[in-house]
């Protein structure tokens, strides 16, 4: 084995390896070698190669979102530690646990001119959870800088395992970078984080069931939410209550019945004395961000008497009437929940069951008669996805078509949603693909795919990987949104047209290549695309790009037409 003889890397080395931090993605440089030559070394660490820092810090994301365990990035110094922000922001308010270790040059090296070097130390203190800044003594061997950085070091990982977010760990090492030996010498001292019992507040939770015991018309929503993590009796439970109306967003992977999905078909065609009727006395949410602005418009402008949010990740007051956040797992709350509620008859959940029956009649009606377009390339898609797979969405038009659609209670969804950008997609399914069991597929826009396109430059990608690019010549989302389309300056610079393909990319970077124009097409080269293969596969589906704005627009109309 080869590790690095520099103290501090040792330190950092040996104390992610004692706190779980097993899977690594180094980007190549100089400034970081001793930690790349001390990571790659190490039996129990799985390193990974991604040159782009952007990609290398979304693949770590998706590695960390399927594993659920903290997972370290590595980079130079300069402006390569700049290119992680994206996935940074993503993993802060999406909460995954996400260790950024960049290599900097020793504090006197600082601007005085010298190349690959910014101010590196507090660069993301916005939008990570700590910031650990350690230093480099002078003298080998000092005790007192040891133990600050080793304290610094256990603070850091500790809080992104116990609080699930981003940080940051920024080591500075003098010359010579390359020195190695055959084993550790530096002795560490590990620190674990201090366990919080779960306790609800009996207070809050007794206004709480007040107000929800009292109320005829309560509502909850869910948003991002990993699979299984509401236990089904109390998905059940709330399923089979009269007075309760469920929302969910196809990244909720929760499943009823009686619960609502496609949350736009059901709000967007409602008048004004409809939506009074929908207005909930009391709102719960939980999970993580809301993908439908039409239900923030409608619970901003309907607001309930309160808002509680319930659940270990943050609480926003999107509705402008948050009330309380329950910061307990979900499964708690409700089998307290269950043992206060008092059943209330109510009209409630029948009236809008009976309104999305009918919006789901005249949904498939609608579809029947539609010409090729996005439209119809998602319903013939999500048709012929197996079941047991995991699907990927990217931002922004691909996640909010799927949500029109009832969800497979077998297939996994995500997306990106923290900060909702098209910058990481490709790089964060591709992560979350190489340490997950079930065969994963990425449903994406052009602009995304090709904004993402590095994300290709990975040898790690697994064989039974699939990507689907809705290609409609560009960003098809801004034809929805309102605004002038007659205009030049529209194409250019928000539709942003183009011709690209994917098929040189694929060729350059060893991934089958299928295309499909029309429906028959994209049936056929769906039959046998997720089977097995010596390599991984992207269909590109093009669709007509002047009507797909319109064909969407009139969807909308043609539900609010009784």
């Amino acid at each position: 084995m080869s590790y690095p003889k520099i103290p501090l890397a040792q330190q950092v080395i040996q104390l992610c390896a004692a706190k779980g931090v097993l899977h690594v993605v180094i980007s190549p440089g100089s400034r970081n070698a001793p930690l790349t030559i001390g990571f790659a070394s190490h039996p129990e660490i799985k390193a990974y190669s991604i040159v782009d820092e952007r990609c290398a810090a979304f693949f770590a994301l998706g590695i960390a979102q399927e594993l659920q365990l903290p997972v370290a990035v590595i980079c130079t110094s300069g402006s390569a530690l700049l290119n992680y922000y994206p996935a940074i922001a993503e993993a802060y308010y999406s909460r995954i646990p996400l260790v950024v270790i960049s290599a900097d040059r020793p504090k006197k090296m600082i601007d005085i001119g010298d190349g690959q070097t910014v101010r590196q130390e507090g660069v993301f203190d916005n939008h990570i959870l700590y910031a650990a800044n350690l230093k480099q003594s002078i003298n080998v061997g000092d005790k007192c800088f040891s133990d600050k950085n080793q304290e610094h070091i256990n603070i850091a990982i500790n809080i992104a395992i116990k609080e699930n977010g981003p940080v940051h760990i920024n080591v500075p090492f003098a010359e010579p970078l390359y020195e190695t030996q055959e084993n550790f010498t530096e002795e560490i001292t590990v620190t674990g984080s201090i366990k919080r019992t779960e306790m609800l507040n009996q207070n809050n939770f007794a206004a709480f069931i007040g107000d929800w015991n009292l109320a005829e018309k309560r509502m909850i929503l869910i948003g991002v939410n990993p699979p299984n993590n509401i236990e089904q009796e109390f998905l059940d439970y709330l399923g089979n209550d009269s007075a309760t109306v469920v929302f969910t967003e196809s990244t909720s992977n929760t499943h009823h019945s009686n619960f609502f999905p496609g949350i736009d078909k059901i709000i967007a065609p409602l008048n004004d004395n409809e939506l009074s009727e929908l207005q909930p006395d009391i709102l719960l949410t939980i999970g993580g961000l809301i993908v439908s602005k039409k239900i923030k418009v409608f619970l901003r402008n309907y607001k309930p008497k309160a808002h509680y949010h319930v659940g270990k990740d943050k609480a926003f007051d999107t509705f402008f009437c948050l009330k309380h956040h329950f910061e307990i797992s979900e499964n708690s709350f409700f089998k307290e929940l269950c043992l206060s509620n008092i059943a209330i008859e109510s009209i409630y959940q029948k009236k809008w069951l009976s309104v999305k029956n009918k919006r789901t009649e005249k949904h498939k009606n609608y579809l029947q008669k539609l010409p090729f377009s996005d439209f119809k390339a998602f319903e013939t898609i999500l048709k012929m996805l197996p079941s047991d797979i995991i699907l990927h969405l990217s931002n922004s038009s691909t996640v909010r078509y799927i949500q029109l659609f009832d969800s497979n209670p077998n297939i996994v969804q995500y997306c990106n949603r923290g900060t909702s950008g098209i910058d990481g997609s490709t790089s964060t399914a591709i992560g979350h693909a190489v340490v997950s069991k079930e065969q994963n597929v990425l449903i994406t826009g052009d602009l995304s795919f090709f904004y993402d396109s590095n994300a290709l430059w990975n040898t790690n990608i697994p064989n039974n990987f699939r990507i689907i690019i809705i290609n409609n010549s560009g960003g098809g989302i801004f034809r929805i949104l309102p605004g002038d389309k007659n205009t030049k300056d529209f194409e250019t610079y928000f539709e942003t047209t183009h011709k690209l393909t994917a098929e040189h990319l694929c060729r350059m970077y060893g991934l089958e290549y299928l295309v499909a124009s029309d429906e028959n097409l994209l049936k056929n080269s769906l039959e046998d695309f997720f089977t097995e293969s010596n390599s991984p596969k992207l269909l590109e589906v093009f669709t007509p790009r002047e009507i797909n704005d319109e064909l969407l627009l009139n969807y909308f109309k043609y539900l609010k037409d009784i």
